[in-house]
C-alpha cells in the first residue's frame, strides 16, 4: 500500500481573538481603506462565526488572514474588522448580529457554521437591499448544505448563497474505529440533536452499525452540562468507543469531557481535529486552515470579479486527515499505528485549548 505522510503537531494554548458583538465603529468602508492606506474600492465584509472553539477559532483566522493577502495582492480592500461577530451559540444573539449587518449595508456576509449560517440566508432573503438584491452569503464549515437546506444543490446552490462544506465521511471513521479495535460490540453517539450538522452523519453511523451487526446507544445533550451527563450515560451503557459526528456543541464540551472517556479506557472519534486537540483519541476531516482560504476566496471571487453565489458550487476539501491525541491513544493503551495506511494524512497532536 501507499504509504501516506504523517505529521507531528504539537499544539499550544494560543487564543485567536474573536471580536464579540462589536458591529461597525462608525467608519464606512472607504474610510477604513483611507485609514489602510488603501485607494481602490473598499468593501464591508461580515464574519460571524457560530461560538468560541478550536476549529472555528481556525477558519476566522484562516479567513481573515486570506482577505488581507487578497487585500494585499488587488486594488481594493476587505474590511472585515468593523464586522466581525461570534454568536455564542445563542439564537437571539445570531438575529441580532444579522440585523445589525444587515444595517450597515455590509456588502457580503461570511457565516461560519451551519447554525449561523441559516441565520444569516434567512436574514438576507427577508431584507432586499434597495434594488432588490438580496446580500451574497458564503458559508464556511456546514456539513451538509442540501439538507439544512441552505442550497438546491451543491453544483448550482441557487439565490444568493454558496460557501465551502466540511462533510463528513462517516463510514471512514468507522472503518477507523474498528480498525483499532476489532472487537467492539457497543458504539455510543453522543450528538445534539438540534445541530442539523449532526443528522445526516448520525444516520449514517446507524446504517453503518446496523450492517455490522454492532449495538448502538446514543444520547444527546444541548449545553456543557447535559452534555457531560450524557457522556457518563453513555459509559454507563457500556458504549466501548464513542462518535460525535462535526457537533460544535460537544466540540466546544471536549475539554470538560475527555478525562472520562480516557479514565474508562473508551476512545472518542469525532468529527474535526479540534475534538483531538481538546482531549478525544481522534479528530477525522478536513483541514480547517484550509477551508477558511477557500471560503475567503469565494468571498473575493463574488465582490472583486463580480461572480454569482448562485452559480458558484459548493466546495468540499479533502475529508480524509486523521487528528490523533497522542496522550490520551497513550493513556487508554490504543494502538492506531494502521491509520496511516488508511487516511490521507495521520497527524500527531497532544491536548492544548487552541490551535497553535
Amino acid at each position: 500500500m501507499k504509504k501516506k505522510s504523517i505529521t507531528l503537531l504539537l499544539a499550544g494554548a494560543v487564543l485567536i481573538t474573536v471580536l464579540t458583538g462589536c458591529g461597525a465603529s462608525g467608519k464606512n468602508a472607504s474610510d477604513a481603506a483611507a485609514s489602510a492606506g488603501r485607494t481602490g474600492k473598499a468593501y464591508k465584509v461580515g464574519i460571524v462565526q457560530y461560538v468560541d472553539d478550536a476549529s472555528l477559532n481556525q477558519i476566522v483566522a484562516a479567513i481573515q488572514a486570506e482577505l488581507d493577502k487578497k487585500t494585499e495582492e488587488l486594488d481594493i480592500f476587505f474590511d472585515y474588522k468593523n464586522y466581525t461577530y461570534n454568536g455564542q451559540a445563542d439564537a437571539t444573539t445570531m438575529n441580532q448580529i444579522a440585523t445589525d449587518l444587515i444595517a450597515s449595508d455590509v456588502d457580503l456576509i461570511i457565516p461560519v457554521a451551519t447554525p449561523v449560517a441559516m441565520v444569516m440566508q434567512n436574514a438576507t432573503a427577508e431584507n432586499p437591499r434597495d434594488d432588490g438584491s438580496l446580500i451574497p452569503v458564503v458559508f464556511s464549515a456546514v456539513s451538509d448544505p442540501v439538507g439544512a437546506g441552505l442550497v438546491a444543490s451543491m453544483a448550482a446552490p441557487g439565490s444568493n448563497i454558496t460557501g465551502t462544506s466540511d462533510a463528513l465521511n462517516t463510514e471512514a471513521v468507522f472503518d477507523l474505529m474498528l480498525a483499532a479495535d476489532p472487537d467492539i460490540k457497543t458504539v455510543g453517539l453522543l450528538y445534539d440533536k438540534s445541530q442539523d450538522s449532526s443528522t445526516a452523519a448520525i444516520a449514517a453511523a446507524k446504517t453503518y452499525c446496523e450492517k455490522k451487526g454492532l449495538t448502538v446507544v446514543e444520547k444527546t445533550g444541548t449545553n456543557n452540562g447535559e452534555i457531560s451527563l450524557a457522556a457518563d450515560a453513555l459509559l454507563s451503557l457500556g458504549a466501548e468507543a464513542v462518535f460525535t459526528p462535526t457537533d460544535n456543541n460537544v466540540m466546544t464540551a471536549e475539554l470538560a469531557i475527555y478525562e472520562k472517556f480516557i479514565d474508562a479506557k473508551v476512545p472518542h472519534y469525532g468529527g474535526a481535529d479540534s475534538f483531538a486537540l481538546n482531549g478525544a483519541f481522534m479528530g477525522y476531516g478536513v483541514n480547517y486552515v484550509e477551508l477558511g482560504t477557500a471560503t475567503a476566496d469565494m468571498a473575493a471571487e463574488i465582490l472583486a470579479d463580480g461572480k454569482s453565489p448562485a452559480s458558484m458550487a459548493v466546495q468540499t476539501m479533502d475529508n480524509g486527515i486523521a487528528t490523533v491525541n497522542t496522550e490520551t491513544a497513550e493513556a487508554i493503551g490504543l494502538d492506531y499505528s494502521m491509520f496511516a495506511d488508511k487516511c490521507s494524512s495521520l497527524v500527531e497532536i497532544r491536548t492544548a485549548e487552541e490551535f497553535q
